[in-house]
């Protein structure tokens, strides 16, 4: 009699639900014992793998049906991370190995697959977006900051795009768009959950060693991975693609990685 005097209200899973709390430990002491038995380079191959691992994992886990079949994810990113890493730094032309991710994280999840006429014009508009934000950074940079457009050779150029889609960009925006921020907006409106989402990729990128941490960088930083931020998550509820926060971000580090003092 109660279930019929009263509605059927379906559990909803916490926020961070499914978290694959053993793995992303182990990637924890791995990246630890770098730290304490390694050389300092070694040590950052490690824990760039580690790192970005952790965010793709964590990905497949919040947005798998179920999270237990991806609870050892992480270490198996981070292994294929730490392979293209190797390969980046030991073979010339070996950053193309860092593609190797996107297509296991596909293989993983088919619903992430790129295709079809929203994917396309998502890509499309996050393309646009990142292009727009990175020309309006080139140009706010070297105006205030004394930074120019450096000329890199083409071999840099691809480098980076096969680093940025294999690792920094795919593993971000997986783990703070396509999972925290789609938990956060079942729970929250829209400016919550996006401002949740944004504060967690800003703060992944400010404790980035390989960003500069003058006074001056870190303001201007924050201030346009804030609007990266927030323009992805509208991108991903505009289309429901990660297509477009992914080209989004590409576009902008490559304008990033252009800048020079």
């Amino acid at each position: 009699m109660l279930a019929l005097e009263q509605p059927y209200v379906p559990s909803r899973a916490g926020l961070l639900d499914g978290t694959p709390v053993a793995a992303l430990a182990m990637l924890a002491a791995a990246w630890g014992l770098a730290l304490l038995a390694l050389p300092a380079a070694a040590a950052r191959g490690v824990g760039l793998a580690a790192a970005h691992g952790a965010l793709l994992g964590a990905a497949l886990a919040w947005t798998a049906p179920d999270p237990r079949r991806e609870r050892w994810a992480p270490l198996e990113a981070a292994l294929l991370l730490g392979a293209a890493t190797l390969c980046a730094r030991l073979l010339p032309g070996g950053a193309v190995a860092y593609l190797g991710v996107p297509a296991w994280l596909l293989r993983r999840r088919a619903d992430w697959r790129a295709g079809g006429t929203e994917h396309a014009r998502s890509a499309l508009a996050g393309a646009l977006f990142g292009l727009l934000l990175g020309a309006h950074l080139l140009v706010n940079a070297s105006l205030t900051l004394g930074l120019r457009v450096r000329p890199a050779p083409i071999a840099d150029l691809l480098g980076w795009l096969a680093y940025d889609l294999g690792a920094n960009v795919l593993a971000a925006e997986a783990c703070f768009r396509g999972g925290l921020f789609t938990r956060a907006l079942q729970r929250w409106p829209f400016p919550a959950a996006a401002a949740l989402s944004t504060a967690a990729s800003v703060a992944r990128y400010l404790v980035d060693p390989l960003l500069p941490h003058a006074t001056g960088i870190l303001a201007g930083a924050t201030f346009y991975l804030a609007l990266l931020g927030v323009g992805n998550c509208w991108l991903l509820v505009r289309h429901g693609s990660l297509a477009g926060p992914i080209a989004g971000g590409l576009l902008f580090f490559a304008a990033y990685r252009l800048l020079a003092r």
